[in-house]
């Protein structure tokens, strides 16, 4: 993927452990590298084909204004998260909150919290063999497309196996999706 690079965003906001620090504010430095696809753009000259990288810094200006947080971890986080649900362009990014007022008491250089995230391929197997096989299934299908941080975007057919195990039970209707998101492996089986 291509990419565009936001580095040293100043923003002042009111994020931290201490009530000092979310109370008064501080100075924090925002550094981002979002991944998307600018071939079309960089074609057409057309902004409307890639990432507003101006519309960006104030959405996360925005965001840094509007919540608050004690952890730099949380505010990476919450952020990287935020910034992928509004800009579907961007397939994954870095972003880095740099803290340089942190009250450490001891001279450093930099503090920062950096965070990779992104969206990722997930194909989850479809089945039941219990009551109406086919509603169950359609209405875990639709909580999969509710989930904001789940993008379905293709369901196979649903077809009819015989069960196994020597077990007596009814036949199985099973099926398949492939979906885009940006929960974890663990995170997405405790969704599911």
């Amino acid at each position: 993927k291509d990419e565009i690079h936001i580095e040293g965003l100043e923003v002042f906001a009111h994020h931290g452990v201490y009530l000092q620090e979310t109370r008064e504010g501080q100075t924090f430095y925002v550094n981002a590298i979002l991944y998307t696809d600018i071939r079309r753009a960089g074609e057409r000259d057309d902004l409307e084909s890639t990432v507003d990288y101006g519309a960006v810094c104030r959405f996360i200006t925005d965001w840094m204004h509007e919540n608050t947080c004690l952890l730099l971890e949380a505010v990476a986080e919450r952020m990287a998260d935020a910034l992928l649900l509004k800009y579907c362009r961007v397939s994954a990014l870095g972003l880095e909150i740099e803290k340089p007022f942190a009250p450490v008491k001891l001279p450093f250089r930099k503090i920062s919290v950096k965070v990779h995230r992104g969206w990722h391929r997930a194909y989850v197997a479809l089945g039941s063999n219990l009551g109406d096989r086919e509603k169950y299934i359609s209405d875990a299908v639709e909580a999969m497309r509710a989930h904001p941080k789940m993008r379905v975007k293709r369901v196979s057919d649903l077809i009819v196996t015989k069960p196994y195990g020597g077990v007596e039970q009814g036949d199985f209707l099973n099926g398949a999706l492939e979906m885009e998101t940006l929960l974890n492996p663990e995170e997405l089986l405790e969704a599911l």
